[in-house]
């Protein structure tokens, strides 16, 4: 479990450097904005290897049953998640709306798992995530970061259509990948 929270510290850390005006600058000052871009993909990708490895070799501790209609639960939650993580990327109404559309879509993703994985290992990641999202969204909108731009409904369309064409894919893959039949 050790391995999984050192990888969640790591992962965290570096993705709130950019809310940190100061840390940033200095960061790109020192590596420039190429370095900068590089050492985080590199600290970020870190941190994942250490949550895959943490979770996959972590010791099976049930803090609680899961609900039978979890599953069912955490696929209605985990679809629109795809959608906001697809509409992250648009400038539709969907990302006008949510103002944070890929960390509604995190939010979304890991309370949906928390319905359907009640082991240890599973609640310390996915509420990590929930928790991630919730303060990063509160910095986010208490230091003004909402993107500005003029509206095109087809980038809605796009969002929602490859979104649930991506969590398709993943509902397919899901068994292959992570080791879970979902369906």
């Amino acid at each position: 479990m050790s391995v999984l929270v050192a990888g969640l510290i790591t992962f965290f850390a570096v993705h709130f450097v950019p809310s940190m005006q100061g840390v940033k600058d200095a960061l790109k000052s020192r590596f420039g904005e190429k370095g900068y871009a590089g050492v985080f993909s590199l600290v970020a990708f870190v941190g994942l290897g250490l949550i895959i490895w943490g979770f996959a070799t972590a010791e099976w501790v049930t803090v609680y049953d899961p609900p039978v209609w979890g599953r069912t639960v955490t696929m209605l939650l985990v679809a629109p998640a795809f959608i906001c993580l697809a509409a992250a990327n648009m400038k539709g109404r969907i990302k006008k709306t949510l103002k944070h559309p890929m960390l509604v879509g995190v939010g979304l993703w890991g309370t949906g798992h928390l319905f359907a994985n009640g082991d240890a290992a599973s609640v310390v990641l996915f509420a990590s995530f929930v928790a991630f999202s919730i303060v990063d969204i509160a910095v986010a909108n208490a230091q003004g970061r909402v993107a500005s731009f003029e509206v095109d409904p087809k980038q809605d369309v796009m969002a929602v259509v490859g979104g649930l064409a991506v969590y398709g894919i993943f509902l397919f893959l899901h068994p292959y990948v992570i080791g879970v039949h979902v369906i």
